[in-house]
């Protein structure tokens, strides 16, 4: 009985312990006033913002789409919601509540899940109406990216043909090379598609959570997605955007881009020393060991060489495509910002031109002879520089209201000012080089449009953050060499030839309707031999002794007439 009595006496104690010690824990955290910020963001947001902060009918809130969002701004927006969204006001929450959400929110989410049936769950088809954009010219057409008003315009020289909102949308829009379609990559995963023959935004799917960049195969068959949060490349049909393969990767991928003259692509990591080719036919990947990451790269406009920069930014390096042997190295401090890249040819020699980032000048590199020419300093930490052979001029910004102009020639500067104290960034030109467009990137922005050679303002239209501009024939890198070709034809050819009026010589656009490749190359570096066989009486053209970069360069510029 004694013994029953103090086993009973012993379940009490400890039960009695362990109550206390739980109401104990209870008033400390009511004291310590210790809120659960993840149970109240499950209990009022997964169910707009997703259980793993992944967004889905409202945006992702996951650290990295937030970092330019200071906690004050959090805090007011889930107090008071956002004006013209279906956000509600959470002005029940205390103010202990809401700092507790917004630590959560900047907590990084492990193990982020997003697989096939997620991707095909979240396609979505629409509905609108047709429309005939009346395009006279697919290489004038420019996209544009108004990035604070979530919208893409669709633009032909001066015109703005169309306008639709695209949520998060930042940049990187790809095209079709037949010009009839065109592909939106958001940060968040989405991927948008609109039909330039029918005028609309046709579907959209979601690829994954955090997006880094989209690519097509040459063919316009597959469409890729590289993929930072889950680290895979998700392969579309590129018609359907059904996934139809998914390869997980170890690593943050720095981008994937694609090869015109075969059947392949190429991406890199930004924190391992490793890059992949996809062969574009099979979608066979290929893994390739490298002596450091490449964090930031760009493929020559001939398809030789993979020119590339290291993490931290400390040099550049140039790659041969087919070896991967390191063909080139210089030192150069800050980060170059080779996505930035601009090209041109002058003289027989062919250049890049690039910025460095929060470093106040711009490099000038020759390729293929792989030297560095010239260090200029901008006047300020700028992120683009562009230029078209129809300028003389590198257009330059540098984080101020000032437009930078490099003259190509002899590097000198001289500083435009588009909008006094509003801070001015990228410009892009019309395929033909006629028009140029700039940013004035604020809220309360510009789009400008000016004539290139006069830098005559044409157009203003107000823009909400305007970013990326995307020209048909100047983001596709199969079009690089025409353009050295038009730099050729100026410095060698305009004499006797016009592009179509018969001048001395016949027109480019006669000779590309009458001439196969073979014959040009022949007319061209032997017109002695082959001008009898052409159907010339005589000869007056002298021979040019142009290397093959050269010679791919102005026949591709002559058979871009064929059709004009």
């Amino acid at each position: 009985m004694n013994k029953i009595l103090i086993f009973l006496l012993f379940i009490s104690l400890s039960f009695s312990k362990e109550f206390d010690s739980f109401y104990i824990h209870s008033l400390e955290s009511k004291s310590n006033n210790k809120i659960d910020g993840k149970n109240l963001y499950l209990k009022y947001c997964a169910l707009c913002h997703g259980k793993q902060k992944e967004g889905i009918s409202a945006p992702p809130l996951l650290p990295q789409f937030l970092k330019r969002k200071s906690d004050k701004k959090i805090y007011t927006i889930i107090k008071n919601s956002l004006p013209q969204t279906l956000m509600p006001k959470f002005d029940f929450l205390n103010d202990n509540e809401i700092k507790e959400i917004i630590k959560f929110l900047r907590k990084p989410q492990r193990d982020i899940k997003w697989n096939e049936a997620n991707i095909i769950n979240s396609y979505k088809k629409y509905n609108n109406n047709k429309k005939d954009l009346n395009i006279k010219d697919i290489d004038n057409v420019t996209l544009v990216v108004e990035r604070g008003a979530n919208r893409v315009w669709i633009m032909e020289n001066e015109k703005i043909l169309d306008r639709f909102d695209f949520r998060n949308v930042h940049g990187g829009l790809k095209y079709t090379l037949d010009g009839k379609n065109f592909y939106v990559p958001t940060r968040d995963g989405w991927i948008g598609h609109y039909s330039l023959e029918n005028g609309r935004l046709e579907d959209k799917v979601r690829a994954c959570i955090n997006l880094r960049n989209v690519s097509l195969s040459h063919d316009g068959k597959y469409l890729f997605a590289t993929c930072l949060l889950p680290q895979m490349v998700v392969v579309f049909d590129r018609k359907t955007l059904k996934p139809v393969k998914i390869k997980k990767v170890n690593g943050k991928i720095s981008a994937l881009y694609e090869l015109y003259s075969k059947d392949e692509a190429i991406f890199t990591f930004r924190d391992k020393p490793k890059l992949y080719k996809v062969n574009t036919k099979t979608l066979k990947f290929k893994e390739y060991k490298l002596d450091k990451p490449i964090e930031d790269f760009f493929i020559d406009p001939f398809e030789e060489y993979i020119i590339g920069t290291t993490r931290h930014g400390k040099d550049l390096r140039v790659y041969d495509i087919k070896t991967l042997k390191e063909k080139f190295f210089a030192s150069i401090e800050g980060m170059p910002h080779l996505f930035s890249a601009t090209y041109w040819y002058k003289d027989g020699k062919f250049y890049f031109a690039t910025p460095h980032l929060r470093k106040p000048y711009i490099t000038i590199w020759q390729m293929y002879d792989w030297k560095l020419i010239k260090k200029i300093d901008v006047g300020g930490d700028g992120f683009f520089v562009k230029t078209h052979p129809q300028s003389d001029y590198l257009w330059v910004d540098n984080g101020s209201d000032k437009l930078v102009l490099v003259n190509k020639e002899d590097f000198s500067i001289k500083k435009l000012t588009p909008r006094k104290d509003k801070r001015y960034i990228h410009t892009e030109f019309s395929g033909d080089g006629k028009y140029a467009y700039l940013s004035i990137y604020e809220n309360d922005g510009d789009l400008l449009v000016w004539q290139t050679d006069t830098f005559k303002e044409i157009k203003d239209y107000k823009a909400d953050v305007p970013v990326g501009k995307y020209n048909f024939i100047n983001k596709n890198r199969v079009f690089y060499p025409r353009l050295f070709g038009l730099s050729i034809f100026k410095e060698k050819c305009w004499g006797c030839h016009h592009q179509s009026a018969e001048a001395f010589g016949p027109p480019f656009s006669k000779i590309a309707k009458k001439r196969n490749e073979g014959e040009m190359i022949s007319q061209i570096v032997d017109p002695n031999h082959t001008y009898k066989e052409l159907g010339y009486k005589r000869n007056s053209m002298p021979a040019f002794k142009f290397n093959e970069k050269e010679l791919k360069s102005i026949v591709d510029y002559i058979k871009s007439f064929k059709g004009k």
